[in-house]
């Protein structure tokens, strides 16, 4: 089994993490009336499930992030190089970058070195201390906005059907499923992306908020409709992570070129 192989098989079990965490961050809305976004679902799990499930998320979000900045940068998924292609890349590298982050906490809790702060705020904190940081952060929820979009084009045109296996595709419980969860998080995005540029523009890092302050902000029955939505994502990624075409990463072919082929 070659290198790219192991990696796509490891990818398939990040898609199930994700799946999952999504599928814990609904229930605890619909059951508790408690938001969490995935860090906390993480943290919930870590409490429940001990070191060798932790592990195993672990390795899967390491996986999944790297596959998800493979296809940012070489283009695996053939999103193509138009506008709208080079906005998927985009979010490609974002989410790879947040779930690599998500993998790190997995690795603390791992440890018991976990932190419980709010991520969105600590991100927004250390944007602010930075030259430029308004700006920086400014365009964080432009970009997270642009994304949230992105996420209801998607369920209104069905296009996350082209990525699995054609059978599956054709199936009414893969396409709803997809539509009412891509629906649901394009709202959730939209609803942080609102957070975070009311941050930047008023340079307070305590504005900032993700998940779990977009599922707070929402009245009921908004929340639990929205929740609904959410663990309908948490199937899909669960059908993904069975039934999704990966294109392998061509680890042999940057490695080679980024040692010169030797």
């Amino acid at each position: 089994m070659t290198a790219s192989t192991r990696l796509t098989l490891l990818t398939r079990i990040g898609f199930a993490t994700r799946g999952l965490l999504y599928i814990v961050i609904a229930l605890l809305v619909i059951r508790t009336g408690r938001s969490e976004d995935t860090s906390g679902a993480l943290r919930y799990l870590g409490q429940g499930g001990g070191q060798i499930l932790l592990g195993i998320m672990a390795a899967g979000l390491i996986a999944y992030g790297l596959w998800r900045l493979a296809d940012a940068a070489f283009d695996i998924e053939h999103h193509g190089t138009d506008r709208k292609g080079a906005l998927e890349r985009a979010g490609a590298g974002i989410s790879g970058v947040v779930h690599l982050l998500l993998a790190w906490q997995a690795i603390q809790l791992m440890r018991g070195t976990a932190s419980a702060s709010d991520g969105t705020q600590d991100g927004a904190q250390a944007a602010l201390a930075l030259p430029g940081g308004q700006a920086i952060l400014i365009a964080a929820g432009l970009i997270l906005l642009a994304v949230g979009v992105v996420q209801l084009v998607k369920a209104a045109k069905g296009s996350f059907l082209r990525y699995l296996e054609p059978q599956i595709a054709s199936q009414a419980w893969a396409r709803w499923s997809g539509r009412a969860g891509y629906a649901a998080r394009g709202v959730v995005f939209l609803i942080s992306s609102v957070f975070i540029l009311r941050a930047g523009l008023e340079e307070r890092a305590s504005e900032a908020g993700g998940t779990a302050a977009a599922l707070s902000w929402l009245t009921s029955p908004v929340d639990i409709i929205i929740a609904i939505g959410l663990f309908a994502f948490g199937l899909f990624s669960l059908i993904e992570a069975r039934f999704r075409q990966l294109h392998d990463v061509p680890i042999d072919r940057i490695v080679a070129g980024a040692t010169g082929g030797r």
